[in-house]
């Protein structure tokens, strides 16, 4: 009975890649919290700062995450092997390599190797990028196609629909505090996400498909793909207002900056994700 539960509900759709339904959309929700709460907990005991250049030196992996997807997306990883680069498993793969990074930094900054930890940390994430991006590309180059036309229509999408939300926020809301470059990256990260979403979907000439619950149930309601803008806009907004609230109420800084990371990897990650498929055409 409980294996059956197990199997129809986690790993049946982990392994044929079946669309999220809403008991593992909130089981995988609760494992995001416990995980932000237990790395929040380990990096106070090791005395690793929590703070804004650790942020910044963090989103290479988010990025590295969204990337390591495709590559199962494309096909080249065999079973039951392809399944450590599924959710949930790739958060345990991405997490065992950012920390592994991070303490080998942490270790040469130590030693005098590095003037600081977060600079290699930072580069450590970067050549995991820029190896996972040589591998699609020469895919792409060898088995589908590259389409710039795909990526420049997503990033422009993108980049116009941040302007427009931020632009809301900053000037209409008048909250100054949105300058804060992590706030843009949020912003930003879920404006990749509804763009590659909204293209793929009713734009995209492989029709691709909304695979969470939320999403999924307001396309159909809609009839479009561009209502994700709509939902973006209805949780971010409250969102950052209640996290800059808690900052200045003197909530702890290092779980802001967490929160924060978590907010921006649910967007981004799959964001980069949807994007380089659509542009690889797989």
């Amino acid at each position: 009975m409980i294996w059956d539960f197990i199997y129809k509900y986690y790993v049946g759709p982990t392994l044929n890649g079946e669309p999220y339904t809403i008991v593992d959309t909130l089981t995988y929700a609760i494992i995001l919290i416990i995980a932000v709460y237990l790395v929040y907990r380990w990096l106070k005991k090791t005395e690793i700062k929590i703070d804004h250049d650790f942020i910044i030196a963090t989103i290479p992996f988010v990025v590295l995450g969204g990337l390591l997807r495709v590559v199962e997306d494309i096909g080249i990883i065999p079973r039951p092997w392809n399944v450590l680069l599924v959710t949930p498993l790739i958060f345990f793969v991405i997490f065992l390599y950012t920390v592994g990074i991070l303490v080998i930094a942490r270790h040469c900054e130590k030693r005098g190797l590095l003037e600081s930890y977060t600079k290699g940390y930072f580069w450590g994430g970067i050549a995991a990028c820029g190896l996972v991006t040589l591998l699609l590309v020469s895919y792409g180059l060898t088995y589908s196609q590259v389409s710039l036309t795909v990526l420049l229509t997503i990033l422009a999408m993108s980049v116009i629909s941040f302007g427009i939300l931020w632009g809301l926020m900053r000037y209409v809301l008048g909250w100054e505090y949105v300058n804060d470059a992590l706030y843009k990256l949020l912003i930003y990260g879920h404006m990749l996400d509804a763009s590659a979403t909204s293209y793929g979907i009713d734009l995209h000439e492989m029709k691709y498909v909304e695979v969470h619950v939320v999403g999924s149930h307001l396309i159909e309601w809609t009839g479009t793909a561009f209502s994700m803008f709509a939902l973006k806009f209805a949780v971010l907004i409250p969102a950052i207002y209640i996290l800059e609230a808690y900052r200045r109420e003197g909530g702890s800084d290092s779980l802001w900056h967490l929160i924060l990371l978590a907010m921006i990897i649910v967007g981004l990650a799959p964001g980069i994700r949807d994007m380089v498929r659509m542009v690889l055409y797989v």
